[in-house]
């Protein structure tokens, strides 16, 4: 009696045990799966924020440095006139710093500046002058003792030829007297568009671009050209510039190149023209430090010319000392 109505309690539990195993064991199925879809779906949630994070530094960037539009040539040249305007205000007794008193002098003078400084030419050519102040002289003048008279201003074997050589064709195709055209300068020895434009310039008052290391560095940072060749450089400068302005262009071009906008370290902070240089950084612009940069009168130092200008604010360059006698 007791043994019937047990059967179903132990077919009731049996049954609950089953129902109770397959709900653990479809939970279990179930698990995996949700973690794998939990799995699956974690990066999708956190790929946005990845985005984001990634937009993130490129957004505080572009606000830092906002990208520069191109410059239309309207614009370059307007500022590349106004760069003339407060160079000119900047250095309003610009000039050539080659000490000379006639154009013979002139041309001389800047054969010897190839490859050595203005200050050492312009201590070397009053002994030089002195000796043979006419092309008649200097070409009559033995190669061994002219080369001991320039010999402070380097490459001396190869610029005794060219002086020389330039002296005996001023004698014999054009008289004894510097010629003041282009095209009759670049035919004597050693003289190229350089010379003859800085010959030309500040001698005869004809129009002409320098284009020395100096111009040719600072017209490249300001943006006025591209090119490396000289003459390139002086075409495209020439284009920007009016005729009239081209010789003093140079010399405020330079001087600002020798006192400020050095090749290694431009004084950057301390550049009047600072603010319309497209090259601006690239030297220190800590003002303080900017400051100590700076060369020649804006430096406190004297310039490089013995005889210069009156109206020069600073002090004159000193001549040579005299050579120590051997003991």
């Amino acid at each position: 009696m007791n043994a019937t109505p047990e059967k179903p309690a132990a077919a009731k539990k049996a049954v609950t045990k089953k129902a109770t195993a397959k709900k653990a064991t479809a939970a279990a199925g179930r698990a995996p799966a949700k973690q794998a879809a939990a799995g699956k779906a974690a990066p999708a949630k956190k790929a946005p924020a990845k985005k984001a994070t990634a937009k993130t530094p490129a957004k505080t960037a572009a606000k830092k440095a906002p990208a520069r539009k191109p410059e239309s040539r309207v614009a370059m040249v307007r500022r590349a006139r106004r760069i003339n305007r407060e160079l000119a205000e900047l250095y309003p007794y610009a000039h050539p710093e080659l000490d000379f008193t006639n154009p013979f002098e002139l041309l001389v003078a800047t054969v010897l500046s190839a490859q050595t400084t203005d200050l050492r030419v312009n201590q070397t050519t009053p002994r030089l002058f002195a000796v043979c102040p006419t092309p008649e002289d200097m070409a009559a003048m033995p190669p061994e003792k002219l080369e001991e008279l320039i010999r402070p201003t380097g490459f001396f074997r190869a610029k005794t030829k060219s002086l020389i050589g330039l002296s005996a064709a001023l004698r014999d195709r054009f008289g004894g007297e510097v010629p003041g055209r282009l095209e009759d300068l670049v035919t004597l020895p050693g003289v190229g568009r350089k010379t003859a434009n800085v010959v030309l310039g500040n001698a005869f008052g004809v129009p002409g671009i320098t284009v020395d290391t100096h111009f040719g560095r600072l017209a490249r940072r300001f943006g006025w050209t591209t090119a490396e060749d000289a003459e390139k450089v002086e075409a495209d400068v020439a284009e920007i510039f009016p005729k009239s302005e081209w010789t003093m262009l140079s010399h405020r071009v330079v001087f600002h190149g020798r006192r400020v906008c050095h090749s290694r370290k431009p004084a950057c902070g301390a550049c009047a023209i600072a603010p319309l240089c497209p090259a601006y950084g690239e030297g220190e612009t800590d003002p303080e430090k900017a400051r100590k940069l700076l060369k020649y009168e804006l430096g406190g130092q004297p310039g490089q010319r013995l005889k210069p200008p009156a109206d020069y604010p600073g002090r004159p360059a000193p001549p040579m000392a005299p050579p120590v006698a051997a003991s």
